[in-house]
């Protein structure tokens, strides 16, 4: 999986996309597994499902509250991350690496542009 910052966006509901090819990986913001507490249990989306962007595609819970993860582009998922749903507490120990969620097939590529970059982020985080 790259590493470069430059190929990693984020969201403002706080999921974090990295770009490979048409291919990206998707998982929740290390900010929101903070905002959670420990994770209990994740619900992942199905394999080959063709979701919206914006749509919710899978649920974390926690000890404090459940939230939805929304699909942060158009896709189709190719991906998920078992492991997680086994141990959820891999998100909170690391949820901008191994704590990925899915991966989708983006329907257009370019649309990866429009996130917000670890910069606007950050500001973003400072106006919450």
């Amino acid at each position: 999986m790259p590493s470069k910052a430059a190929d990693k966006r984020y969201t403002k509901d706080h999921e974090w996309v990295v770009l490979d090819g048409d291919i990206v990986t998707v998982g929740i913001t290390d900010h929101a597994q903070e905002q959670l507490g420990d994770l209990v249990h994740i619900e992942l989306p199905e394999l080959e499902r063709t979701v919206a962007e914006g749509e919710t595609i899978a649920v974390v819970e926690s000890v404090k509250a459940a939230s939805d993860v929304f699909s942060p582009l158009a896709g189709k998922v190719v991906e998920v991350n078992e492991t997680i749903a086994e141990d959820p507490s891999i998100v909170n120990s690391d949820a901008e690496g191994e704590g990925w969620f899915f991966r989708l097939e983006l329907d257009d590529p370019d649309v990866f542009e429009t996130l917000l970059d670890q910069d606007a982020y950050d500001e973003f985080l400072e106006t919450l």
